[in-house]
This record gives C-alpha cells, structure tokens and sequence, in this order.
C-alpha cells in the first residue's frame, strides 16, 4: 500500500440542522477507527487552534483514497481534501514507540 499526507477542512453548511452534525461527527468517529483497525488510517492531528486534520493514510493507490477512504467518510460531503503521496525518504528513522 501507498501512504499520503491528507490535510481535511471540514465546513459545515450554513443552516444544517445541529443533530445532522452531531450524527454525522459521531459516525465519522466510528469509521475513523474502522480505517485504523484496517491499517488505512495511520496518524491524525490537529493543529493548535485550527478545525483541519492533518493525516497519514494508506490505499492501493490515490483512487482508492479517494473512492474508498476519504469518500467513506461521514464528514466527506462537508469536506475538502488536499493529498500528497509520499514515499519513503532514505534517512528515515522508522517508527517509533
């Protein structure tokens, strides 16, 4: 599989009824750990005082991010998405932990 840095800026539409969002949010919460568990979702944070997430993620290949990652997202239509595949760099120390 390939990894990619995904940034996400979720925007929610002006006037979307509160408990849509609170469903939507707490899915989008359960299909995270879902794409964790199948090695699709690597790390997330979020900036200090900022409402984008900042990821790495694994697909095949950047149509199956898009497909079948990200486009599984409960949060996906509310969402856009700037990707960068990555790869390996040689001074890599690996992870850590």
């Amino acid at each position: 599989m390939n990894e990619f840095l995904v940034e996400l800026t979720t925007a929610i539409p002006e006037g979307t009824d509160p408990a849509e969002v609170d469903r939507r949010r707490a899915a989008e919460a359960v299909r995270a750990r879902e794409l964790a568990e199948q090695g699709r979702l690597l790390r997330l944070w979020r900036p200090v005082g900022e409402t984008r997430s900042v990821g790495v993620w694994r697909a095949d290949d950047e149509s199956d991010l898009w497909s079948n990652v990200l486009g599984s997202l409960p949060l996906w239509p509310w969402m856009t998405a700037e990707v960068t595949p990555l790869r390996p760099h040689p001074n890599d120390p690996g992870p850590t932990g």
